[in-house]
């Protein structure tokens, strides 16, 4: 282990970004030049995949490097185990202050607080190990401070703030009628003044405040997360109309009818939080409506990731570029209408396939930058990923592994075939879908073993799904009762069953106490 600082780190989510939506991928319309100049000097791996949603459990996920199985946040307000350490902790290992910027939604063990602490009011809690600098969680409140000090009508005191992002009133943006629906207006904020801008001035501060000293920071962008409205000029950034359509069924029946999960699922998509202001439903919206939606999205993430491109170009520009970390991501995907679904808590691989760029400043990764990854890569590499750089051990723990020998130009000879997610659907408080599926609430939970040619969703107490993705690469046909694919079914179930039994939680397994503790370290199968 490094007993030093080795550089920076900047860490880097943007919330509720699919994997599709970079031009460096070839997507046919969204351009993201900021992310493919730092793909063109890093490394980019094009099928990197989320481990859970929604955002507490998957960044419980990334924070960790550890399976939803073993850390067991299932839901947002599920308390992350204080046992566990995570990326932050063990950065401080080296004298490192983590700083976040934006929210970790970490919601705090409750196992020795006080029934009245402050930490048990909300689930948007901070990561054990990370400072807050500036904590941009669900109330937004230094942002709206800031744009009262310039002169916005901001939400009066105990409404709602999220109203900031309600349609500016009599505007939409030079164009959106023609049934477009709510998203196209923009906010009543300019570019210049959005919580993207506001949160890089800060950032921006902050780093100048290090005067050389080696920082660690966590930039933890809100957007393109809903609700879906974006500054001028962005929300025009996109005509609808270029835009791909959503890929699904002919109907919501259609769609509904591959699943009991999935019909209860597209049936409560009911939401004032997508577009403010108006109810949005996606099995009931227009095409043209969801046309809008799908090119505002789009628009939001060229409003971010301008910011953060300047962040980056600032790096440059101060000589802080080439002794910086640089990792970004996102914490879960975007459903986009896609199977008449908005938002990231289905099972289908839009809500979990994300991006994933490892800029790596030293010259031993010279020879890669550009490189384009195909192999299978999760959310819990990251961790793993960060550490190696920094030059600290990575903890038993962890359940994912080192992306460095990936960006250091090898290509490991044991690296995984497939990637897995799970999803927890329970509803502790309101009970929803346990009644509406004859369910108790630890029978909510779905699992995902996905390859480049199948992938087999287990459910603990609803039937299973299989679908074969060379023939069927949208996931519309189930075949999990299609007697030509019962011994792939069966094959796929058993697959699942080893993946889980091989990653088991394993802190204490390869301890053994006899005359003292011996550790083994090749206990389990290295990359």
């Amino acid at each position: 282990m490094s007993g030093k600082p080795l550089g920076n780190v900047l860490f880097v989510t943007l919330d509720q970004w699919r994997g599709d939506a970079l031009s460096a991928v070839g997507h046919p319309v969204v351009k993201t030049p900021a992310l493919d100049r730092l793909a063109a000097d890093g490394v980019l791996f094009r099928n990197h995949f989320t481990q859970a949603s929604p955002c507490g459990p998957a960044r419980a996920s990334l924070y960790t490097g550890m399976y939803l199985q073993n850390h067991r946040v299932g839901r947002n307000g599920s308390p992350l185990d204080a046992r566990h350490t995570n990326v932050a902790l063990e950065a401080r290992r080296l004298g490192y202050e983590p700083a976040l910027f934006g929210y970790t939604d970490t919601a705090a063990d409750p196992r020795g607080l006080e029934p009245t602490d402050p930490a048990l009011e909300s689930y948007e809690g901070v990561l054990p190990g990370m400072v807050e600098v500036m904590r941009l969680h669900d109330d937004l409140g230094p942002w709206l401070a800031w744009l009262a000090r310039h002169g916005y009508p901001v939400p009066p005191k105990g409404t709602r703030h999220l109203d900031i992002y309600a349609p500016a009133a009599g505007r939409d943006g030079g164009g959106g009628g023609g049934g477009g629906g709510p998203t196209h207006a923009p906010p009543v904020y300019a570019a210049e003044h959005s919580l993207a801008a506001f949160m890089t001035d800060g950032m921006i501060q902050y780093i100048e405040g290090q005067h050389g000293r080696p920082w660690f920071v966590h930039a933890s962008y809100w957007h393109p997360h809903p609700p879906f409205i974006a500054p001028e000029p962005y929300n025009a950034q996109y005509e609808p109309a270029a835009v791909p359509g959503p890929r699904r069924a002919a109907t919501p029946a259609e769609e509904g009818a591959q699943h009991p999960f999935a019909a209860w699922r597209l049936g409560t998509l009911r939401n004032r939080y997508w577009t403010l202001g108006a109810e949005t439903c996606p099995t009931t919206m227009t095409d043209a409506e969801t046309a809008q939606l799908r090119a505002t999205y789009y628009g939001m993430i060229g409003e971010v990731e301008h910011q953060l491109g300047r962040l980056i170009d600032w790096l440059r520009e101060t000589g802080q570029y080439e002794s910086t970390l640089i990792v970004v991501t996102s914490d879960h995907g975007e459903q986009l209408g896609d199977h008449w679904a908005l938002g990231k808590e289905t099972y289908w691989d839009e809500s979990f396939h994300i991006p994933l760029i490892v800029r790596d400043p030293r010259r031993q990764a010279d020879a890669t930058r550009g490189r384009q990854i195909d192999a299978f890569t999760e959310s819990i590499d990251v961790m793993p990923t960060i550490l190696e750089w920094l030059g600290l051990d990575v903890p038993r723990q962890c359940d994912g592994y080192s992306l460095m020998p990936w960006v250091g130009g090898a290509s490991p000879e044991h690296w995984r075939d497939s990637v897995h997610w799970e999803y927890d659907f329970r509803d502790l408080r309101g009970q929803k879908p346990e009644a509406a599926m004859g369910l108790v609430s630890d029978e909510c939970h779905l699992s995902v073993i996905r390859d480049r040619k199948y992938k087999y969703v287990h459910f603990a107490a609803l039937p299973p799904l299989f679908f074969d993705l060379e023939r069927d690469p949208d996931q519309r046909v189930n075949l999990a009762d299609d007697p030509a694919y019962a011994a792939l079914v069966l094959r796929y179930a058993q697959k699942m069953l080893t993946w889980r039994m091989l990653n088991d939680e394993r802190v204490l397994t390869h301890t053994h106490i006899e005359h003292g503790a011996f550790q083994r370290a090749d206990a389990r199968r290295s990359v």
